[in-house]
C-alpha cells in the first residue's frame, strides 16, 4: 500500500492551485484547519470509518457543521474527499497544504528548543540569524527541554544546529570512543 502521506499529496496539490493568491490561501488554510479539527472528531471519525454510513449523509453532517465557512469550492473538495474514501487523510493534507504556501511565500518553520525560557529579545534574534542564513522568513516554535542542560538547539526543515550542552557532551564522547 502507498504511504497516506504520498495518497495525499495529490489533494494538497490540488487545493494549492486552487488558492493561488494570498486572500484564497489564507482561506483554504483556515478551511482546512477547521475540516482537519472536524474529521479528527471521535463522533465524526466514527461515522468516516462506518460502512453503514451513507457518504451523501456524511456530507449533509459535513455541510451543516461545515456552516457558512465552506463555500461551493470547499464543498466539493469535501465530496471528493468522501467519494474517494480520502476523508481521513485531512490531517496529512492541511499540513501538506501549509508546507507547500509557505515554500511559495518563503516561510520557513524553525524548532528552537532551550534549556531555559528564552526572552523575546533572544528568539528576536535568533530568528533574525536564522533569517540571514537561510534567506527565508522565519516562523519560530520556541520549547523549553531542561534535558539539554543549556544551550539551544534549532531545527529547520533537515537542518539541526545543536548548541546545546547535552548536544556537545554526545559530541565529545562520541570523538574520545574513536
Amino acid at each position: 500500500m502507498a504511504e497516506l502521506s504520498t495518497v495525499a499529496r495529490p489533494y494538497a496539490e490540488a487545493v494549492f492551485k486552487l488558492a493561488q493568491d494570498k486572500t484564497a490561501s489564507d482561506r483554504w488554510s483556515e478551511v482546512l484547519a477547521f475540516l482537519e479539527q472536524v474529521v479528527r472528531d471521535p463522533a465524526v471519525a466514527a461515522l468516516i470509518g462506518n460502512p453503514r454510513f451513507e457518504t451523501a449523509r456524511l456530507l449533509t453532517l459535513l455541510g451543516d457543521i461545515g456552516g457558512n465557512r465552506l463555500d461551493a469550492e470547499a464543498r466539493q473538495f469535501l465530496a471528493v474527499l468522501a467519494e474517494n474514501g480520502r476523508l481521513p487523510l485531512l490531517p496529512l493534507i492541511q499540513r501538506q497544504y501549509e508546507q507547500l504556501r509557505h515554500e511559495r511565500e518563503g516561510v520557513l518553520d524553525a524548532t528552537i528548543e532551550s534549556a531555559f525560557p528564552l526572552s523575546d529579545e533572544q528568539v528576536a534574534k535568533l530568528v533574525a540569524d536564522l533569517a540571514t542564513r537561510f534567506k527565508r522568513v522565519i516562523r519560530p516554535a520556541v520549547q523549553v527541554d531542561a534535558a539539554l542542560i543549556g544551550g539551544v538547539k534549532v531545527s529547520v526543515g533537515d537542518v539541526v544546529i545543536d548548541g546545546s550542552v547535552r548536544g556537545r557532551l554526545h559530541s565529545m564522547e562520541t570523538a574520545l570512543k574513536s
